[in-house]
Order: C-alpha cells, then structure tokens, then sequence
C-alpha cells in the first residue's frame, strides 16, 4: 500500500476522533454514545419546572364600607387567571382582620367555580380586611389589597338623627315629624334611627333598655329625669353633660345643658 494512503487514513481517524471529543461524543463499536459533557450541555427539564405556577389576579368588593356595631359585613373575592383570562375555579381563600399589629384569620371559604368567594364577618369596631388566596399545585398565594371598615357605633346614628331635628318647634303630644313634645321626640328618634319602638311617654320610657350608671352614660343614650321615682322629661345623650330635647312650649329641639341629679340612664342601643 502506498506510504501517502496509510498517512491520508491516519490523519482521518485522529481528525475524526478530535471532532467527536469536542461534541462530547465517542465511537465505540460504531456507535455514538453520549458523554457527561453533552448532558450538561442540553439539561431535561422537570415536569414542575416546564409548568410554574402562576399569581392570581384578584377583585375584591364589600357590602359596605360603614356599618353599624354588630351589622354583618360581606367581603367578596373573585379570581382570575392573568394568562388565560379565565376564572380561577378551585382553592381556598382566608378572611384576614388586622389587629394587634398583625393579620388574624376570621374566617375561610373555597372558591366556586365561577371564581368567587363570599366571606363574612361582625366586627365589633373599625377594621381593616383583607382575602387572603392560598397556594396549591398550580397557584401561589394570591393577597388582595386592604379594606377599611368603619364600624360606626348605633348611639352615634341616634344622635345624629337628633340633631337633625334641631329647631322644630315643641308642642304637647306632638311625636313629631315637625313638631314634639319630650317623649315624643325621643320615641321619634329611636324608631328613625335604631327601629326601637317607645311608649309616648316619659315615665313609660324609663322602664325601656338596660340600665347604665351615670358614669357610663354613652351618646345616644336615653335619659329620663325624675321627680322622685315618676319620669317626667326625657332627652337624648350628647356627652359632655348635654342632652338633645325638647325642653318646653315656646322652646324648640336643641342641644341643652343637662340640669339636676335625679336622672336615670337607659342604654337601647
């Protein structure tokens, strides 16, 4: 055999055998058989890693941002999915109350298949709220944004109604809408405000409600005066040793310095 052919041949073979190291290949028995090299090069991924989870989008809504004390608040919360713009139909979701300088649990519910979720509450005073989305196999937790409510305490909404009626002219037996006399005004207010219903009598009204010292005497409450034990003048808690009523013929509703002692306190709402 010629001296330039075994040459030409040998140069092939190392040729061929460099080119397969840098691929990370090798040839045994005519085959290519991977090396460590080519797998680092071309990683497999995992079935959880071609498929991350995704952050749900969120819209909450409340049935009302001012309620009265013990009123049942509903917050609702609707999920979507941002790449497919459908609703996210499975999972569960927390009801959160800030207090103490942290988030607390209320309450929990699991989404519907249209993506909401109604969760109830009663506070007892102003708070903020919030849904809390939990994660699962194709979701991560999902936060809304924080809800305040205002829990308005129902002595404030009764003084309120009596202040609207400042200025109506007193007049015996009148329970108003335009025109009262003591008990009348006071058995007005309650039915407006809190849906308490009253005798039209200041006597009778004294008997109506709880009991409360005069220390703890809180707007909105009822007070009687007395003469002895008969009631004979009623008016309306405003704090700071004030009252709203209807004092007398020629007067009319407003706010007046309480005067005497002997008065009793009756908490209706």
């Amino acid at each position: 055999m010629p001296q330039h052919t075994v040459s030409r041949r040998r140069r092939l073979s190392v040729g061929t055998g460099t080119a397969a190291l840098s691929l990370g290949l090798c040839l045994c028995a005519g085959q290519l058989i991977s090396t460590p090299a080519a797998s680092a090069a071309a990683p497999v991924l995992t079935a959880a890693q071609a498929s991350a989870k995704v952050n749900p989008l969120v819209r909450t809504s409340v049935s009302a941002r001012t309620i009265n004390k013990g009123q049942l608040v509903r917050v609702t919360a609707k999920y979507f999915n941002p790449k497919t713009h459908k609703a996210v139909s499975y999972g569960w979701v927390r009801l959160q109350a800030f207090r103490g300088g942290k988030w607390v649990t209320q309450s929990a519910g699991k989404v519907n298949t249209a993506g909401s979720v109604n969760l109830y509450m009663r506070p007892a005073s102003t708070v903020s709220l919030r849904a809390v989305y939990l994660a699962n196999a194709g979701y991560n937790q999902g936060t809304g944004g924080s809800i305040r409510i205002t829990v308005r305490n129902r002595g404030a909404a009764v003084l309120a109604e009596a202040k609207r009626h400042t200025g109506a002219l007193y007049k015996f037996g009148a329970a108003g809408p335009t025109r009262f006399d003591c008990s009348g005004f006071t058995e007005y207010v309650f039915k407006k405000a809190a849906g308490k219903n009253l005798p039209h009598k200041a006597n009778s009204q004294q008997h109506y409600g709880t009991a409360v010292s005069k220390s703890a005497a809180q707007v909105g409450d009822l007070i009687i005066f007395r003469s002895g034990s008969y009631g004979y003048h009623a008016g309306i808690y405003a704090g700071g040793g004030y009252m709203y009523d209807s004092p007398h013929t020629g007067a009319r509703v407003g706010k007046h310095k309480m005067y005497g002692s002997n008065y009793v306190v009756r908490r209706l709402v």
